[in-house]
């Protein structure tokens, strides 16, 4: 009841003119920024914070919300339309929203993405509003060999991305755990596999890898297309432009445990919507009544990584208002705001300030209800794009991603690496290895590696630590069971074959 009344009080400062403007402001922005690759939410508030100090504490700190939560939604546009994953949140997005693009379903995946992230996205924020103080005190429980379990747990869904053969997506993923350890060592500062480049010290960017082997690798494909044709079927009716009540049926499941998911991992710090949106595709894989449909253009598949993905946001925002702790970079830079404006985020901020953090909180509310508004109606205009003759069209694919990378850090060394991987992208296409496991590999290898470093140097080196720890213990089993049954699933089918093909 005390937080109702704290949030009716949070909306009614929320609700002044000039904060909804701030909250619009930062949501149109958001959005934008999650459409252009490379760029992402951290470093364009990185580039507010100094243009805001002379705005309100709550003000500038709504805006910067929303701006976080508005990238999440534009994340979904050139993954599902492009295959671009701009973010490695949307890697999962683009397996079946770029499937589904191709079979003249792009505006119905955009729709959902959309639908999924509003709902998600309030889940989120309702778990904020009544579960904050429970939830910082499980986050807090959250030590390194709870994030190594949970990352294993993580990594072992590789085997629901490995397509027909485990064995290429298994080269597939030591492939993306080799190319993880590429830079310094995390202990000793020692180079691994630079080949002499300090360019390759601080390691290998993420949009660098997700672009050359997903964006550009697909354009590269798709130049051998007859001359005067277009990979993607185009939709000739509006209605055809918009999901159906079958497509929001088929994601509910979807939408409902990537709801959960997505703001339990938030909530731990470090985690970030990269986990939440792997491991809510690959539960939705092994619930899912046609998993076998998913990867090859399945609404579920679409819905459960951006559901996840934006119902994180309202997590992330547990223990950096509660703790004090950021949970991704983007809320780093949030809190960074928090204490330019002479405010201390933690247990003390609630009760030291409940003006500031309730009208945040509700303009949370606000602000995922002006992204979807902002966001449906431009699903048809965003769609029709796939309209353009691709002798058109893929210039301009080159042409964005190709700024993406370089906005990275301003090196030609990076675009080098971009043509490296789009060759190594292509190439993989060609004797059919699926790429969704390299990503995965590549993205949770580094994380999973720090924190087996970090666990092991608090138990002077035994890895019995994994096992007297009830979380990681039941995160490494739960992993284990994933593992074993989707392998003995895998085996079942090879006998099925060759059963059918003996009769």
């Amino acid at each position: 009841m005390e937080a109702l009344t704290s949030l009716a009080g949070g909306f009614a400062a929320a609700l002044t003119p000039e904060n909804l403007l701030w909250a619009l402001i930062g949501v149109s922005l958001g959005t934008v920024v999650g459409v252009l690759p490379g760029l992402g939410p951290s470093a364009t508030l990185a580039i507010l914070l100094p243009i805001t100090f002379g705005v309100a504490p709550a003000s500038a700190l709504i805006a910067f919300a929303g701006l976080y939560y508005g990238a999440k939604y534009g994340g979904s546009t050139t993954a599902i339309l492009m295959n671009i994953p701009g973010e490695s949140a949307s890697i999962m997005t683009t397996l079946d929203g770029y499937a589904l693009a191709k079979q003249g379903r792009a505006g119905a995946a955009l729709g959902i993405a959309a639908i999924s992230s509003f709902i998600a996205g309030t889940v989120g924020v309702i778990g904020l509003t009544f579960l904050a103080p429970l939830i910082a005190d499980f986050a807090v429980s959250f030590g390194p060999p709870e994030f190594f379990g949970l990352l294993v747990f993580g990594l072992t869904t590789v085997v629901l991305l490995a397509g027909t053969s485990v064995l290429k997506g298994m080269l597939s993923a030591a492939l993306g755990l080799f190319l993880a350890m590429v830079g310094s060592d995390i202990i000793s500062g020692q180079q691994r596999f630079t080949f002499g480049q300090i360019e390759l010290l601080d390691g290998i960017d993420f949009v660098i890898v997700a672009i050359g082997v997903f964006a550009i690798a697909e354009v590269l494909a798709n130049l051998e297309t007859p001359e005067g044709s277009t990979p993607f079927e185009v939709p000739k009716k509006l209605r055809e432009l918009l999901p159906t009540v079958q497509d929001i049926r088929d994601s509910q499941s979807a939408m409902a445990q990537s709801s959960v998911i997505g703001f339990l991992i938030g909530a731990l710090p470090g985690a970030g919507s990269t986990v939440a949106s792997f491991i809510s595709y690959g539960v939705q894989k092994k619930i899912s009544r046609h998993p076998e449909k998913i990867g090859h253009g399945a609404m579920e598949g679409v819905a459960a990584p951006e559901g996840a993905n934006n119902s994180e946001t309202g997590g992330a925002m547990v223990p950096l208002l509660t703790l004090g702790i950021p949970g991704s970079s983007a809320t780093a830079v949030m809190l960074a705001a928090l204490i330019i404006y002479g405010l201390q985020p933690g247990p003390q901020l609630f009760s030291e300030q409940p003006d500031l953090v309730w009208a945040i909180i509700a303009s949370m509310y606000i602000g995922n209800v002006m992204c979807i508004v902002l966001n449906l109606p431009l699903v048809p205009v965003f769609a029709s794009i796939l309209r353009i003759p691709y002798v058109y069209l893929y210039p301009g694919i080159l042409v964005i991603s190709m700024i993406g990378v370089y906005a990275l850090s301003q090196s030609f060394y990076d675009l080098n690496l971009l043509l490296f991987f789009s060759v190594l992208g292509y190439i993989m296409r060609k004797v059919d290895v699926p790429a969704a496991p390299l990503l995965l590999t590549f993205v949770l290898g580094g994380l999973a590696e720090r924190a087996l470093v970090q666990s092991l140097v608090i138990s002077l080196g035994s890895p019995l630590i994994f096992l007297q720890r009830p979380i990681s213990l039941v995160l490494l089993i739960l992993a284990a069971l994933l593992l074993i049954s989707t392998l003995f699933g895998q085996v079942n089918q090879v006998r099925r074959k060759v059963l059918e093909e003996d009769i």
